[in-house]
């Protein structure tokens, strides 16, 4: 199938057939897609976490506006952005680059010069809404690795940062929780929209030539 065949295909499933997994090499191909997604400087400045612990969905439901979609789905998946940028952490990103490169470290050192003042200028909260924005790009990715491996999905807002936050014990690692993915197959019975027509705004009036 093509991709927009795939797209087409895919929608938000409001309900997951608790029984049916997805396997740890399907899952770790949506993994890959979120991780080839391109980030601002490719600094990817978040990480993923996958959940699959019954006992910790259990635990993150708490706030959760789709609790049953969170707690009955496969696998939850973490989008978790940097807290704020640093120096450090982009001279780690771009020592690693100049290694796979074979490059001597400090190649970047102009580039990297440049942006350090640009984000030494900002606020810590500027910086969040900055890494959080780069999340979203991988979000899409996975989501049509998935639809591509006939796995559902669904993106959510709707559920407590902080008490994700904190069961994931993100903080310690300067980490966030800016959205989730579920994953798993659709349970054809209580998914409600599975049966509707997909919906889009015309093409015509979606895009704006000039």
């Amino acid at each position: 199938m093509s991709l927009i065949e795939d797209l087409n295909w895919r929608h938000a499933v409001k309900a997951y057939d608790s029984t049916k997994k997805v396997s740890e090499e399907d899952v770790n191909k949506i993994l890959e897609a979120a991780r080839l997604a391109p980030t601002s400087s490719g600094l990817q400045p978040f990480r993923v976490i996958v959940v699959e612990n019954q006992e910790l969905k259990e635990r993150m439901v708490k706030g959760a506006l789709n609790p049953e979609v969170m707690r009955d789905c496969s696998h939850v998946l973490v989008f978790a952005a940097w807290e704020s940028y640093s120096n450090d952490k982009i001279d780690k990103v771009y020592d690693h680059h100049s290694d796979v490169r074979e490059l001597p470290r400090g190649r970047f050192s102009s580039y990297t010069d440049q942006i350090k003042q640009i984000y030494g200028a900002q606020t810590p909260e500027q910086h969040f809404a900055h890494t959080a924005r780069q999340t979203y790009i991988a979000l899409g990715l996975a989501m049509a690795q998935a639809a591509e491996l006939k796995i559902d999905s669904t993106p959510a807002e709707g559920f407590s940062n902080e008490v994700v936050d904190e069961i994931l014990d993100l903080r310690e690692l300067g980490l966030k929780s800016v959205t989730l993915l579920y994953l798993g197959y659709r349970d054809t019975e209580k998914d409600w929209l599975s049966q509707m027509k997909k919906v889009r705004i015309p093409i015509e009036e979606f895009i704006i030539r000039k």
